[in-house]
């Protein structure tokens, strides 16, 4: 889906008018009628409160351009995952068990991080050696660890 087609459910399903939502973010209806059109997409400030409107990332906001993951435990993430800062903005690096309010959860090692996700795999139950060679080619590659 394309911002314009994102923005307009989101406004909908929240019930907002266009004039409702300018009067929340401070900008014109018209402004807020080329979002819809798809003529125009919000600068970073107002995507920015757009995310906190309605609660969902700016990835999701703009039709989900890339695939997130956390970049500490490589887990996929959605709205329902990433982590929030204490302000209650979302972060989009780091999902909510690796990360609140402005820092990490766990002060760990990468080995302990490893170990830490092995069981929450599908195959860690199963297959925990081969989850383990996973993690430990995957880990090195995310932000965390680099």
């Amino acid at each position: 889906m394309e911002f314009q087609d994102v923005f307009t459910d989101l406004r909908k399903k929240a019930g907002f008018s266009q004039n409702e939502v300018a009067d929340k973010l401070h900008v014109t209806r018209q402004a807020v009628s080329r979002w819809e059109r798809g003529e125009t997409v919000p600068e970073v400030e107002t995507l920015q409160a757009l995310s906190r409107l309605f609660g969902v990332s700016i990835n999701t906001l703009l039709g989900s351009p890339r695939t997130l993951v956390c970049q500490s435990c490589g887990m996929p993430l959605s709205d329902d995952f990433l982590a929030r800062e204490a302000d209650g903005n979302f972060n989009e690096k780091y999902c909510k068990w690796c990360w609140a309010d402005g820092h990490f959860t766990q002060d760990c090692t990468l080995e302990e991080m490893v170990e830490h996700c092995v069981p929450l795999m599908p195959l860690g139950q199963t297959e925990p050696e081969a989850c383990r060679a996973y993690m430990r080619s995957l880990l090195p590659t995310l932000e965390r660890w680099k």
